[in-house]
């Protein structure tokens, strides 16, 4: 019933930036939580991201500084940027929406990070 469509990851030197996009089917408003989360090989998937209802933003103290979450809310759309990108963040990343009951996913956009 809710599709989110993530998009924006790829290949990127060190340092450089990337921004994804998770453009949600239906109103932002809708959602008390939305967010990124990623995994990477091996590892446990862990919140990057997320923004509260009310504004109250949300970051992994390895991101936070470097990752600003933003969202449109005309075009139903949750952004993360990610500047000054390190090779311990690539990995696949995850957009995420939360209704009372039922939490909806993404597909997935690979940001893999290496020169």
């Amino acid at each position: 019933q809710v599709q989110l469509v993530e998009s924006g990851g790829g290949l990127v030197q060190p340092g450089g930036s990337l921004r994804l996009s998770c453009v949600v089917s239906r109103s932002l408003s809708a959602f008390y939580n939305m967010g990124w989360y990623r995994q990477a090989p091996g590892k446990q998937r862990e919140l990057v991201a997320n923004i509260i209802s009310g504004g109250i933003m949300n970051y992994d103290g390895s991101v936070k500084g470097r990752f600003p979450i933003s969202k449109d809310n005309a075009k139903n759309t949750v952004y993360l940027q990610m500047n000054s990108l390190k090779p311990e963040d690539t990995a696949l990343y995850y957009c995420n929406v939360k209704e009372l009951y039922i939490d909806y996913w993404g597909q997935g956009t690979q940001v893999t990070v290496s020169s």
